[in-house]
């Protein structure tokens, strides 16, 4: 039996086996035309059309950046009944190739135990991935990484492709440009697809609304689930100070309400800009000390990217998914080094599961027992930030003092 785990046309069986449950799910919704949670609002996008005139008054596809506008209508081609299906394939399809690239070539031996990672992971955070664009984003971030120590050119392509369909893969790509030799050209290849996706934005008239991604969070509160909102959903759980938990409904989202949440949403941008720079100085510094590159950029988007959601005050379920293609990509680089982080990261999946899709409308009710698993789950992510930023600072020290060989 242990044998048979460790071969690549395992995880295969395995991909089909968890693959096929969720389409068996989906499948209750789309046999019936529906949609499931986000697939709901794309479709309706989807169906609206390209119409960057006609943006006044709802949620738009501009809240995302301008390429993710190409699944979400690509989702539509057989027709709006059958979108959930269109969107299930176009992952199904992405995380094929990013087993592929875990079970063949070179990692055909150490990519094994991180795809059956990858697909225990999946079974908690399916429900998520296969509804959200993050679903999209997270296949083509682990391609980068898998080609970012030998082609890191081809990593910086897809990385700056991916962060202009969601903004998130740009945590994974900081590090890649700071510890890479060829980080000009990695910068250069950023540039070029920038230059790219601006140029197609302004022939297709779009180009006012290329920044209001960036733009549109800047009016958002406290989301019910991000890391900083915790205190606030403990004093709505025993009703202190008229502490409330409630919908945005201008923007789909649950926010904190009470005091100080508004300072707290305030200062959030600035945090998290704080955070990335800490984070970059901390890498130059461990590169400046001989740092291993490869370890370095690993560990580095670990601590980038969940920086990015410790500091973020939109806490969805679903940026949970963010991380796994960096610690999949890390078991295979190195299983003994990455177990911990692993182990973690499927903590945060199993409470998150069990937060969405399993008790979100108890959550939202202040139920108490519901508030320490997501504290639970915070807590988890905090100590994920904690590990990230210690083994990073640790890659410098021990470069700068390990003893040369033959000395």
């Amino acid at each position: 039996m242990v044998e048979w785990f460790a071969r690549p046309s395992s995880v295969w069986w395995g991909f089909a086996v968890v693959h096929l449950y969720f389409l068996g799910w989906m499948a209750s919704f789309f046999l019936h035309g529906d949609t499931f949670s986000d697939t709901e609002q794309y479709r309706q996008w989807a169906l609206d059309g390209y119409n960057p005139d006609d943006l006044t008054g709802k949620i738009s596809p501009w809240v995302y950046p301008v390429l993710a506008q190409i699944p979400i209508f690509l989702a539509n081609i057989a027709g709006p009944d059958l979108y959930l299906l269109v969107w299930f394939l176009i992952i199904t399809a992405l995380n094929a190739v990013g087993l592929a690239l875990l079970t063949c070539g070179p990692r055909k031996v150490s990519g094994i135990a991180p795809a059956w990672w990858w697909l225990f992971f999946t079974v908690f955070m399916g429900y998520l991935s296969f509804a959200r664009v993050e679903g999209i984003t997270a296949p083509i971030v682990l391609i980068a990484l898998v080609y970012a120590a030998q082609r890191p050119v081809v990593a910086g392509v897809l990385l700056s492709f991916a962060t202009w369909i969601k903004v998130w893969p740009a945590a994974v790509l900081a590090p890649i440009v700071i510890a890479s030799r060829k980080r000009v050209h990695v910068v250069l290849s950023g540039v070029a697809v920038t230059a790219v996706v601006t140029a197609g934005t302004w022939l297709s008239g779009g180009l006012p609304h290329i920044l209001d991604f960036l733009l549109n969070q800047g009016e958002r509160g406290m989301q019910l689930e991000a890391t900083f909102s915790t205190p606030w959903v403990w004093l709505s759980v025993f009703n202190i100070a008229g502490s409330k938990m409630a919908d945005n409904t201008a923007i789909n989202s649950t926010e904190v309400y009470g005091p100080g949440a508004g300072t707290a949403a305030f200062l959030m941008q600035p945090l998290l800009i704080l955070a990335a720079i800490g984070a970059a100085v901390l890498l130059v510094r461990a590169l400046n000390r001989g740092a291993e590159r490869e370890e370095l950029f690993l560990e580095g988007s670990l601590m980038m990217v969940t920086a990015f959601i410790v500091f973020n005050k939109v806490g969805s379920p679903q940026f949970i998914i963010w991380l796994a293609p960096v610690i999949i990509a890390g078991l295979t680089h190195d299983w003994e080094r990455w177990k911990v982080p692993a182990a973690l990261l499927m903590g945060i999946a199993m409470t998150t599961f069990v937060i969405y899709p399993l008790f979100y409308t108890p959550l939202i009710h202040a139920h108490p027992v519901m508030a320490a698993i997501l504290t639970t789950r915070n807590v988890l992510l905090v100590v994920l930030l904690w590990w990230s930023v210690k083994r990073t600072a640790e890659l410098g020290r021990k470069a700068k003092t390990a003893v040369p060989a033959g000395a």
